[in-house]
């Protein structure tokens, strides 16, 4: 994995998770493979028949030459039609978003897990923080027991 979400677990309910393809540039995939990627602000868009990746972040390859490219482009992402189709109900039905997860390398490319979310209201962000320290204050006592 080369990166994590986190605000998209705190801020939203997650549904359904899929995993898409990145249509990227060469410098692009080698600034990823370095780390250099951040996906806190990027969401996904439902354009046409084609998913497009927005914010998404990933800096000029440091030993690239003139050809580099725009950190802050759109990115395609690469699903299957079906697919679309069902995230663009989700989308325009059901008031949901769609948010990129995680982004890491498998076999040599780039892929992109994106979650259908629903946003977390305050009281269900200070309920998610509940239950976690819960879960740390059990798993705590259980070590120290041991």
């Amino acid at each position: 994995m080369v990166t994590q979400n986190r605000r998209a677990f705190h801020d939203y309910f997650i549904e359904e998770q899929l995993e898409a393809g990145i249509a990227l540039t060469g410098s692009e995939i080698k600034s990823i493979r370095d780390g250099k990627i951040t996906i806190g602000e990027a969401y996904v868009r439902v354009s046409g028949d084609e998913l497009w990746l927005v914010g998404a972040h990933i800096p000029p390859f440091t030993h690239g030459g003139y050809a580099n490219h725009d950190p802050d482009r759109i990115r395609k992402l690469l699903v299957h039609r079906r697919q679309i189709a069902d995230l663009r109900e989700a989308t325009e039905r059901k008031g949901l978003t769609i948010v990129p997860l995680r982004v890491r390398i498998k076999d040599g490319r780039a892929k992109v897990d994106i979650g259908v979310a629903r946003g977390k209201k305050l009281y269900d962000k200070r309920q998610s923080e509940k239950e976690r320290d819960a879960k740390r204050a059990m798993q705590q006592a259980a070590r120290d027991r041991s």
